[in-house]
């Protein structure tokens, strides 16, 4: 396959008339084998190529896509996106494309994930469905595996390919009112352990019982790690250097300052072999070690090619994975900590309240659990939540360790004091 994506970036290279270029080339491999109330009803199995060329005359810009690789659809992905260009207005935000670099390793696609066939793929589906039986319940969800291969090349000399990726087993189990999932993804399906991921499923599900009603209030919470995930994960799309010096977000005029909790830091890692990562962007931007906030400094914020340009700094790849490191503070011993609290495991619906003050709304999902005098009580219904991400980072009490929770994403258990909750919900 390097072969074939190599073939079409030299295809592109002689045959592009175009001032400036940047083809991006990505191939995908993906089996998916899908589950519900206790049966397998579909495996979806494919290949797939896509490739996308920005083409540049004269500062005009313009750009085209196809999913065929023989030369004459090469040659008409070529035609369109030089045609478009040439009718184009001139693009005041126009960077000319990346020129030759070096490129940092990053830890690719693992062979146990590329080998995984679609037989053993139906055996972890089985075992959750023979799970969900035992405890008289109904199982849904998907397990996955996905290789991708992709390239980017450019007319000043860029050329870089990398491949990656991709397992994931999902389990939503359901009784009655009483609804829970897990889920597990890694670059590498040797981490992956069926029984433990369907342990905790089950330790999961047998927690929450009935729940009981309890009232929205500011009360400490312990975010597990997958709500961690949900809830930090939304500073990939707000921490921008752009919006940041335009006036648009909560960081304007805070870099290198103290403005998150001294006990927080936040990093992607390209070092970390754990971690799905890839070594440049689909502009040509290289990856590295990244702080992003250390010990609650704003270190950086990722800066697109333009913006850099127009700073006269170099650009800084986006998050393309997330890692808080932790401490060493068990779950149990956070239930001594505070007279009570709630035990939140994942978030979803997390919407933007407020842009410039960075105030975020969202729901619990997968069961919430009350504690107090250092027990867990009972399961409470859902809860609707406004919250500022750095103003949680300065309420933290204490960390557990860092584990991973999804393919990019190594995230804590955090205590944290007085979160805001709003409203109750019915899902």
């Amino acid at each position: 396959m390097k072969e074939i994506l190599s073939h079409i970036a030299e295809f592109v290279a002689q045959n592009c008339t175009a001032d400036d270029y940047t083809l991006n080339v990505e191939y995908s491999d993906s089996h998916e084998t899908r589950f519900a109330q206790n049966a397998i009803t579909q495996h979806i199995a494919g290949s797939n190529i896509n490739i996308y060329l920005e083409t540049v005359f004269a500062g005009k810009t313009g750009s085209a896509s196809i999913n065929q690789d023989d030369p004459e659809a090469l040659k008409r992905l070529i035609t369109t996106a030089e045609n478009t260009a040439k009718l184009n207005q001139e693009d005041p935000e126009y960077v000319p494309s990346q020129g030759f670099c070096d490129i940092p390793k990053c830890h690719g696609a693992a062979d146990a994930t590329m080998y995984l066939n679609p037989e053993k793929m139906v055996d972890i589906v089985k075992a959750s469905i023979a799970n969900a039986h035992a405890k008289s319940a109904s199982v849904s969800g998907m397990c996955e595996k996905h290789y991708q291969m992709h390239l980017t090349a450019t007319k000043n000399g860029f050329f870089g390919i990398y491949d990656n990726s991709y397992f994931g087993h999902s389990m939503t189990l359901k009784k009655d009112a009483v609804e829970t999932k897990v889920s597990y993804s890694s670059r590498d399906y040797a981490t992956f352990k069926l029984m433990d991921t369907i342990g905790k499923l089950n330790t999961q599900f047998d927690s929450l019982g009935k729940p009981q009603s309890f009232d929205p209030q500011k009360i400490a919470v312990i975010l597990r790690p997958s709500a961690l995930m949900d809830f930090f994960g939304f500073l990939a799309w707000t921490m921008n250097r752009r919006y940041a010096d335009e006036g648009f977000s909560p960081y304007t005029d805070q870099l290198g300052q103290s403005f998150f909790g001294k006990d927080f830091s936040l990093a992607s890692l390209i070092s970390d072999p754990d971690l799905s990562s890839t070594p440049f962007s689909h502009d040509a931007i290289t990856a590295k070690d990244t702080s992003w906030v250390k010990d609650g400094v704003l270190a950086n914020m990722p800066t697109d090619r333009y913006w850099a340009k127009k700073l006269g700094i170099e650009p800084l790849r986006g998050m393309r994975n997330l890692y808080i490191p932790g401490g060493d503070i068990s779950e149990a011993e956070m239930l001594q900590m505070v007279p009570k609290g709630l035990i939140i495991n994942r978030f979803w619906y997390i919407r933007t309240v407020d842009p410039k003050r960075g105030e975020l709304t969202g729901m619990t999902r997968d069961g919430v659990l009350y504690f107090e005098n250092g027990k867990v009580s009972h399961a409470v219904n859902n809860l609707r939540f406004n919250e500022i991400p750095h103003e949680v980072t300065r309420r933290i009490l204490a960390m557990g360790k860092s584990i991973l929770c999804e393919s990019d994403s190594k995230m804590p258990t955090l205590l944290v004091e007085d979160f805001n909750f709003v409203d109750k919900t019915d899902f």
